[in-house]
């Protein structure tokens, strides 16, 4: 996590900052819309070594962290990306497209706006909230329950009489 918030805080003019205080803004409840806001210039903070920059690169670099869906987001976003492409078409892209349409609208916003956007620190729970949440629903059995089921429940693991 603090590697990302290196990572953020090199952004020069905090257009992640400000596109993420905006989603917050129209979108509270949404909090995974608001990290992709937040991470959404990754692709031109991570640049290759032959100079080149990707938004695929940056979504798949923050898939393990932040989930599938902010990384869906991330990807979708990118404004080199032909209007419409793809989306609604595969990976549950077509769940996503008011978000990624939201998201957009929030990102151009800020750039064009003077936006007092906050400080980064602010972010770091909500990025700490998210990640747990996604590493909780990447291990089957542990999305709804983290401690996993009751002693003597029928999907416990160990047998009743072993007990």
């Amino acid at each position: 996590m603090l590697e990302l918030m290196e990572l953020l805080r090199a952004d020069p003019d905090d257009q992640g900052l400000r596109t993420a205080a905006l989603l917050r803004r129209s979108h509270p409840f949404d909090k995974e819309l608001q990290i992709a806001g937040l991470v959404h210039r990754l692709g031109r903070l991570l640049r290759l070594s032959d100079g080149t920059v990707t938004v695929g690169v940056a979504a798949e670099s923050i898939r393990p962290l932040l989930g599938e869906r902010v990384a869906r987001l991330v990807r979708l976003q990118s404004p080199d990306r032909p209007a419409g492409a793809d989306v609604g078409h595969h990976d549950g892209d077509g769940d996503d497209a008011e978000a990624v349409a939201t998201l957009c609208q929030a990102r151009d916003s800020a750039a064009a706006a003077g936006l007092d956007a906050g400080v980064l620190e602010d972010w770091q729970p909500l990025l700490e909230l998210v990640a747990a949440g996604s590493c909780r629903a990447a291990r089957p059995g542990n999305a709804l329950d983290p401690l996993g089921p009751p002693k003597g429940s029928r999907g416990s693991s160990v047998p009743d009489g072993a007990r």
